[in-house]
């Protein structure tokens, strides 16, 4: 394998060749997917970052890796002897390569990037931000195609259908649905590049990028049919058969461009410039014209019905069951056996894979100890991980996929004995996320602005951290789903409202760089309250059942409220997992669901 610092000289050489002064390489494919396929890894492969988020940006004299605070100890580290510098940004949405570049590049210079890659609302405000200052765009070049000598090539696995009865509503029904949303917006023709989009229109699924059930294809809807654009082989023609049925047909997945550049000029798009890549619009006629707008899709898939409910209860219950079969292994091997991060992955990997209805993990399991659980996205390796001894805490966060849902959850577990700090900042933790699971609000309030609730016991401390406290999920697809997100950094805006049947997470933070990490996670789902003379008001109903571990809490900072909540949770998750565990899992469900002034007492 050649060495990043030679990959890095290499596109410098093909940026001369094409006469850039810059290229972008952002962390992006056609889709605009946060999990990418092997194929468009580009930047990972560019640079030797592993993160999921990032934007590197290399010019002759110099390369930068743009990264959020989430990143910053892990980019440090992987950077080392590349080359290419470390830039902090504080959170993701801040693209602060765009400002760089304008600042450091002469007018007239040339910039690339990839089209193909790069959304055309962040086209545009690249666009915005180069022009002024005479500086020229090029997105018509993919140089990692020039100098990536064997890269990945498209996914081949097989499309299939999500079934009944865990797909709780027709193709016909949910393309009626969003033909309907193309009325309101006077649109003929609605373009769906985003890969969960078109996963959840036409109730299929697939395996092409890691832990996510989906499919690399583009969608264009019409009135009275509908394309779907999808690599050669990947639909079965008993599929194809019936996808025809229903008025869809299947074409090669190179075609979607073309297919727009057909499009009458009495025909009107409607196209969400969130989703869809400003490359994919090089053959169509400009003169088209477009209705811009959130894919209708993106909205009704986010509010799940009260069906898809049913089975995501019945997922978190053996997913609470498989955790407990986890817990009790661990809690039995410590001292007996050696454990490491790696350990962790594996284990509960194959508690899930024990349960009816599982598929796959939801994303990569994040197992910290001590100081690696004060970075909230790593991942250990074979080449660097920590055995699990002595005394501290160990961050586990994970996830799986189920054929009624998708899970996502986050607990902190004592190891030997906790220090009083580590009790403290675990209970500050818990406090805002029992804050938010309290929490009621008017329906339609914006996403961003509950953020302060679960914030607020962990800032009165002087204590922040720097993710978000809140993400979508989707129903057996992503595990970061929009529209909904709660925090401050994002803004507030009609697509972030708060809506009956969203499922959010809940999981406030408080790390400490060097020594130990706090994140306790749940998965909640908005539950319409009441009804009173200021409107209708939601409450969250918390979907994820395992028990939060007693033994890092220090009771005397919780109030009367918190520990009824958490008794309280702990009895609903023992009523409801205990049918299904047995032995030594229900032993160890048993002894940490006890209520909170008797494990005190004890």
């Amino acid at each position: 394998m050649s060495s990043i610092p030679t990959r890095i000289a290499d596109l410098r050489q093909a940026m001369r060749r094409r006469g850039l002064d810059a290229c972008i390489v952002p962390s992006a494919d056609p889709h605009l997917s946060e999990y990418l396929p092997e194929r468009w890894q580009g930047r990972r492969w560019l640079s030797g970052f592993t993160g999921s988020v990032a934007t590197l940006v290399v010019t002759a004299g110099f390369a930068g890796l743009w990264v959020d605070s989430r990143y910053w100890v892990q980019a440090e580290a992987q950077l080392a002897d590349t080359g290419i510098a470390l830039m902090k940004i504080a959170a993701a949405n801040q693209p602060g390569h765009v400002a760089w570049l304008a600042a450091n590049l002469r007018a007239g210079a040339r910039v690339g990037v990839d089209g193909q890659v790069l959304g055309l609302a962040a086209w545009r405000a690249l666009l915005g931000a180069l022009a002024p200052a005479g500086i020229e765009l090029d997105i018509e070049a993919d140089l990692l195609d020039e100098i990536w000598v064997d890269r990945p090539g498209l996914p081949t696995a097989p499309v299939y259908e999500h079934q009944p009865p865990h797909a709780t509503e027709s193709r016909a029904e949910r393309l009626a649905r969003v033909r309907e949303a193309m009325d309101r917006h006077g649109a003929d023709a609605h373009l769906v590049s985003t890969v969960d989009d078109i996963a959840w229109i036409f109730n299929l699924r697939g395996a092409d990028v890691d832990y996510n059930p989906v499919f690399l294809a583009h969608a264009l809807i019409a009135h009275d049919h509908a394309t779907l654009f999808v690599g050669a082989g990947k639909v079965p023609n008993a599929l194809r058969a019936a996808l025809a049925a229903d008025g869809i047909d299947v074409l090669s997945y190179e075609l979607a461009a073309e297919a727009l550049g057909s499009l009458e000029r009495d025909q009107t798009l409607l196209i969400d410039p969130a989703r869809v890549t400003c490359g994919v619009f090089r053959l169509m006629d400009p003169a088209v014209p477009r209705v811009e707008a959130i894919n209708p899709s993106t909205l009704f898939k986010s509010r799940k019905s009260e069906a898809e409910l049913v089975h995501v209860r019945a997922a978190m219950e053996q997913d609470g069951a498989a955790l407990c079969e986890f817990f009790a292994w661990f809690e039995s091997a410590q001292g007996s056996e050696a454990i490491t991060e790696l350990t962790i992955d594996e284990r509960i990997t194959e508690a899930r894979a024990r349960r009816p209805g599982y598929v796959c993990p939801s994303f990569a399991t994040i197992a910290g100890f001590n100081a690696n659980g004060a970075m909230p996205h790593y991942r250990a390796t074979p080449e660097s991980h920590s055995l699990i001894e002595g005394d501290g805490l160990l961050l586990i966060d994970s996830g799986g996929q189920y054929h009624g849902g998708t899970t996502d959850i986050t607990r902190v577990v004592a190891v030997g004995t906790p220090s009083a700090d580590q009790k403290a900042d675990f209970t500050r933790v818990l406090k805002g996320m029992i804050a938010l699971s309290l929490a009621s609000f008017p329906r339609g309030v914006a996403s961003p602005m509950l953020d302060a609730i679960a914030r607020a016991p962990i800032w009165a401390t002087g204590g922040e951290y720097g993710h978000g406290t809140g993400h979508g999920v989707g129903y057996f697809l992503n595990v970061h789903e929009g529209p909904q997100v709660i925090s401050y950094r994002a803004a507030p805006g009609p697509h972030t409202a708060m809506e009956p049947g969203m499922i959010t997470s809940n999981e406030p933070g408080l790390y400490r760089p060097g020594r130990w990490g706090v994140r306790i996670e749940n998965l909640v789902a908005n539950r319409t309250w009441l009804e009173s003379e200021f409107g209708e008001f939601l409450c969250f109903e918390t979907l994820t059942l395992c028990p939060i571990d007693r033994r890092c809490i220090d009771v005397s900072l919780l109030d009367a409220r918190e520990i009824a909540w958490l008794d309280d949770y702990h009895r609903t998750v023992r009523h409801r997992v205990a049918p299904l565990v047995e032995g030594e899992a229900l032993a160890w469900l048993t002894k940490y669901t006890e209520p909170l002034a008797r494990h005190a007492a004890a």
